[in-house]
């Protein structure tokens, strides 16, 4: 009989855990919007993800900054070609450091 207190002690600790954090509110509220939804998504469980996300990157966006992203990292390997030539021609007028003095 014990057990059985201590798992039920145990539950509601849980559940007011999940209550004061606001989670039992939060899924209330997307179960409520799906309720009320008139056009039932086929997905109920993309549905509720999506809302519980909240709004994503407008795909345009995303295209956007992907494209960004796609022409910076050309920018990048350029200048890390340009940066590589460039500390070779200087070795050709500089002197090794670790060479030490010329005699």
């Amino acid at each position: 009989m014990s057990h059985y207190r201590a798992a039920e002690s145990k539950r509601e600790q849980f559940r007011r855990y999940l209550e004061k954090s606001g989670v039992l509110d939060t899924i209330t509220s997307v179960l409520v919007q799906l309720y009320e939804e008139n056009d039932k998504p086929d997905n109920a469980l993309d549905f509720i993800k999506l809302q519980l996300n909240g709004p994503g990157p407008d795909p345009v966006d995303s295209e956007a900054l992907r494209m960004e992203l796609a022409d910076l990292q050309q920018k990048c390997n350029l200048l890390m070609g340009e940066n590589k030539e460039l500390r070779n021609r200087l070795m050709q007028y500089e002197p090794q450091r670790d060479a030490g003095p010329p005699q």
